[in-house]
């Protein structure tokens, strides 16, 4: 295994669209588990292949609390089947924009479909954390930041401190 490194904003890939997996194979199985490293070492629980410049539709979570066993799942060419209409505000981050958390609406509940490593087809309803988590690992399969639910001005606010920090670190 291996700690990767994570795409920062204003990173163009961060916007991009990833494809479909496919079938898994080793490579994949490597990716998968660099993903769960790069993810506990962040720390974060959740991390999309996007975020690490592989345009592939995969990612890993860990929702389990301080003291919990671990439960890292790994997520192949995931769908969402179903969102309820209820939603929920949750503050939410990024390990792409690193130090910015804001208050995010979203469904409250909502219905996945996925394969496992093995190819095994699974489907299974969230709520809660694992709810908010899984739909911010999607935006990012699909080209969006959490930014992007909030008000045009704190968007750019938000990325012009990340187009800042970037220069920040260019020069150190």
């Amino acid at each position: 295994m291996a700690l990767r490194p994570i795409l920062i904003l204003p990173d163009p890939r961060l916007r991009k669209a990833a494809e479909p997996v496919g079938a898994a194979d080793a490579g994949l199985r490597r990716l998968a588990e660099d993903m769960l490293e790069t993810m506990y070492e962040a720390p974060g629980i959740g991390l999309a292949a996007t975020q690490l410049g592989i345009m592939k539709r995969l990612f890993v979570m860990d929702c389990t609390g301080e003291g919990e066993t671990p439960a890292p799942t790994v997520f192949v060419d995931p769908e969402l089947v179903w969102a309820s209409e209820e939603e929920v505000v949750s503050e939410e981050g990024c390990l792409s924009i690193p130090e910015v958390y804001e208050n995010v609406s979203r469904p409250a509940r909502v219905r996945l479909r996925w394969r496992d490593l093995d190819g095994a087809r699974h489907e299974a309803e969230f709520r809660d954390r694992p709810a908010v988590c899984v739909q911010h690992e999607l935006d990012h399969l699909d080209g969006r930041l959490f930014i992007d639910h909030l008000s045009a001005i704190k968007r750019r606010m938000i990325t012009n401190r990340m187009k800042k920090l970037k220069r920040e670190k260019e020069r150190a």
